[in-house]
């Protein structure tokens, strides 16, 4: 099977038709951003506001086999991979250079560099790109509060299992993790576009309208807007889109993609491994490749070699 990137994807400003894509771009990163400069050393976080709404779907806590499938990879499994996905192309974290680093207080009130994601849980490409990212954060440190999601049904790809951030915790002390789910994945009252999630702060919004642009993100236009999933490991590498396409877990349930990590053979697991390792790469060179049994492992040092990394 020829390999296809994912494609970029925009979020929305109006309900989707059935089947189809919603086009256009966040309106709230529009207004004002322009203004905004981010001109710090070092970026602070603030505390992300979490104006979870109410809708036709109640959280659904992930099951604690699926957390621990998802988050207990075999090392094994790691290095076979490597980066190796021979039905679907995966992309690394694209290096930003000559960035003011972004960084946050740990629950101990340690500044670690921090990763910051922006999503919605309507969306095929954020579904997608949970699964790796959630892994690779996995090495470095643990979860809870993971809840279950699918993507929008009347969206393109529709139903891509995954999991959603509104409610998840992550501690490490690596790296900490912020996660914004912009948007449910139901529809507002009145039927005209997602209903609102998670609001952004000022300076996540700020981060967003300066990275996820052509200016820092290779292949992106101006027409294309700000891409969902956005992640920025530290302001030093760029995630814009999915890794990999969504139609690689089509047809496959939560458990069944979870069941099969332990399975180096899988195109599925392939897939999502090839692209946690080099997002663990990403995250090894934030953290002066600690811890050294994952930052050294076959598997992470063939993603930093194919991303250029020593």
């Amino acid at each position: 099977m020829a390999k296809k990137p994912a494609p970029k994807y925009r979020p929305p400003t109006k309900a989707p038709a059935k089947g189809g894509r919603p086009a256009g771009l966040f309106t709230w990163l529009a207004v004002g951003l322009v203004i905004v400069v981010v001109a710090a050393l070092v970026i602070i976080k603030v505390a992300s506001g979490g104006n979870a709404g109410g809708g036709p779907s109640s959280f659904q806590p992930a099951d604690p086999t699926t957390v621990r499938q998802l988050t207990a990879v075999p090392a094994s499994v790691f290095n076979t991979i490597g980066v190796t996905s021979p039905i679907a192309q995966v992309t690394a974290p694209q290096a930003v250079k000559g960035q003011p680093e972004l960084k946050a207080a740990n629950a101990a009130g340690k500044s670690l560099p921090e990763v910051f994601y922006l999503g919605g849980e309507y969306c095929p490409f954020c579904a997608a790109q949970r699964w790796p990212t959630i892994i690779a954060l996995s090495r470095f440190g643990t979860w809870a509060g993971l809840g279950n999601i699918s993507s929008y049904s009347g969206d393109q790809y529709p139903n891509t299992p995954s999991f959603t951030f509104a409610r998840a915790a992550y501690k490490s002390k690596y790296v900490t993790f912020v996660g914004v789910e912009a948007y449910a994945d139901y529809l507002n009252a009145a039927g005209s576009n997602y209903a609102t999630l998670q609001t952004p702060t000022a300076a996540e919004n700020a981060l967003v309208a300066k990275y996820d642009t052509p200016k820092y993100i290779k292949g992106l236009t101006k027409s294309q807007g700000n891409p969902i999933p956005f992640i920025t490991f530290a302001n030093k590498f760029l995630v814009s889109g999915a890794s990999y396409g969504p139609t690689t877990l089509a047809g496959s349930t939560r458990s069944q993609i979870a069941a099969g990590l332990s399975n180096a053979t899988s195109p599925i697991t392939q897939a999502i491994i090839a692209s946690a390792n080099y997002q663990t790469a990403a995250i090894c060179s934030l953290t002066k490749n600690q811890p050294s049994n994952v930052c050294t492992s076959a598997g992470v040092k063939t993603a930093a070699k194919a991303m250029g990394l020593k």
